[in-house]
């Protein structure tokens, strides 16, 4: 019986299977890991620094990096509009939801990119704080960099970030909810342009071979970084210094919680695994905001908000033309973290669509960049806050330390704490299950995208490319820290060109909302008025009304 159950398994991951996209997607990881292997000066050239990557970077930087900008900046204007305009009542789908509101709440916010929210929380407003934006002239290390600290890590963290998941999200699972065959995959954005007929086309392949890379690069950067973060923090802390076999050992833990919550499936696994983050991340912030300098962060958060408001345009499309250092400091933070979104919008976009049957246009957009902003700003305010609160007034020493980075910052913060032990271990539970929670949701991502777009793939399937995440990582993490660099580069260099493919999503949504469901609005209020008027007084018709 076990046998015939293996072939079963086996028989169903050949049968479901899109052999193109998942060779293709598979060859292009592997050809990378590959190449660095073999010849990593052709790759990262020497310290990390040239190479191919390095070439790619560069001309990425200096052609589009305006328009990674402006893009962002449409998406999220578009995403307002749909949280207020009549298309906001547009529903994916008939069927009821699928989750309780909190669950879909914490599972959108845990599957994008809130293990990076925990991981930079406490680092990087010390980095603005240090070297605020040219965009406000302010000196670091200064009063006014504090403020200016905390309301960039806030702009760089709330909307434009999350804008780029929800509007892949939006489109994927619109096209797939309200057609026939439409498949939940990435290349579903395409339907209004080609048609639903034409989905397994040539095209359609590019694009959901293209989205397999980007993912596999973004995530497994990710894990390399937040692996870097728990051996980091074992070394820095308490002396353990567990070497490349501890590296090994760290990275299959985390692929094994990850690998068994994603063949759990959703509604077991990252279901309950989100809800259990939300809980923590809600305690810790508390926690951090009522041990911390709680009436400065008040003042502080209140101030950097409102600044973020008043300059989100400027902040928004900053390309530091005419300022002295702005272009290279618009490239390495605000450039770089969108484009680094980008590389997760794929998967984050799918989970997103996967999740939100049932649902309105209004509800996912609002989810998806308000009610999650509203969980990130206090987390900045109050973490990052505190840290640039203790390094302004001598309480801790981050910027001075030699041995500082983003890394051990969170537990150079909560060492000053009472009871900091308890905090550094609440944080470590925190960044490691945020963490489990998107990779095991960018698994289920792109096992569905080789699979023609199933919403329940094979467990080995999912299996095979969790495996895929944790070698990458893994191997990467061993080599040497150029190699996540690289990585990391890669990431940004798919990343940045999808901001066209989001782009093609907003212009799809933009073209068949006002086409077919404008028409619709129309005829309903046609027929409210027709019904007035059986018993009230006419009014005269102006022409073009009926328009």
């Amino acid at each position: 019986m076990a046998e015939s159950d293996d072939l079963g398994a086996v028989g169903r991951f050949t049968e479901e299977i899109d052999w193109v996209v998942f060779l293709v997607g598979a060859g292009l990881t592997l050809t990378f890991i590959a190449a660095y292997l073999l010849a990593p000066e052709m790759v990262v050239g020497e310290d990390g620094e040239g190479g191919a990557i390095g070439f790619a970077n560069t001309l990425f930087l200096e052609y589009i990096n305006w328009a990674i900008l402006l893009i962002v900046f449409l998406i999220v204007l578009f995403l307002l509009f749909l949280i207020v305009g009549p298309w906001g009542s547009i529903r994916f789908g008939d069927d009821p939801p699928e989750f309780s509101f909190l669950s879909f709440f914490a599972m959108l916010y845990s599957a994008g990119f809130a293990a990076g929210v925990v991981f930079w929380g406490p680092t990087e407003a010390l980095f603005y704080y240090d070297s605020p934006s040219p965009l406000f002239g302010a000196e670091g290390g200064t009063s006014e960099a504090m403020t200016l600290a905390v309301q960039q890590t806030i702009f760089h963290w709330a909307l434009p970030q999350l804008a780029v998941f929800t509007i892949m999200g939006i489109a994927i699972g619109y096209f797939a909810y309200n057609y026939e065959n439409v498949p939940l995959r990435v290349s579903s954005i395409l339907t209004p342009f080609i048609g639903a007929d034409r989905l397994d086309g040539p095209l359609a392949k590019v694009v959901d071979i293209f989205a397999v890379f980007a993912t596999i690069g973004g995530v497994a950067t990710s894990l390399g970084f937040i692996g870097s973060q728990f051996v980091t923090g074992l070394d820095y802390q308490w002396g353990i210094n567990l070497g490349d076999t501890g590296i090994i050992l760290v990275v299959i833990g985390m692929t094994l919680l990850f690998t068994l919550s994603m063949v759990l499936g959703v509604n077991r696994g990252i279901r309950r695994l989100s809800n259990f983050n939300m809980i923590l991340f809600v305690a810790l912030m508390l926690a951090t905001f009522i041990v911390g300098p709680t009436m400065f962060l008040v003042l502080l958060g209140t101030q950097a908000f409102g600044g973020m408001l008043t300059d989100f345009v400027s902040m928004s499309l900053f390309t530091g033309s005419g300022v002295e250092g702005g272009t290279e400091w618009s490239n390495t933070w605000t450039v770089f973290y969108w484009a680094w979104a980008l590389s997760w919008a794929p998967f984050a976009g799918l989970f997103i669509a996967r999740i939100s049957r049932g649902r309105s246009v209004r509800e996912v957009a609002f989810t998806g960049i308000a009610a999650t902003s509203a969980a990130t700003i206090p987390w900045f305010t109050f973490v990052g806050g505190t840290a640039v609160w203790a390094e302004h007034n001598g309480v801790a020493t981050f910027l001075g330390d030699p041995e500082f980075s983003a890394d051990v910052a969170g537990f150079i913060l909560f060492e000053t704490f009472p009871f900091g032990t308890v905090f550094m271990l609440a944080f470590m539970i925190l960044v490691t299950s945020f963490f489990v929670t998107s990779a095991d949701s960018s698994t289920l991502a792109v096992s569905m995208m080789t699979t023609g777009g199933k919403a329940k793939p094979s467990n080995i399937n999912r299996i095979f490319w969790g495996v895929m995440l944790g070698a990458t990582a893994g191997i990467l993490m061993v080599l040497s820290v150029e190699g996540v660099e690289a990585l990391q580069s890669a990431a940004v260099i798919t990343g940045g060109p999808f901001a066209f493919v989001c782009l093609i999503a907003l212009i799809g949504l933009v073209k068949e909302f006002s086409s077919s469901h404008g028409r619709v609005l129309l005829q309903d209020e046609t027929r409210i008025i027709g019904s007035q008027t059986e018993d009230t007084p006419q009014r005269d018709v102006v022409p073009g009304d009926d328009d």
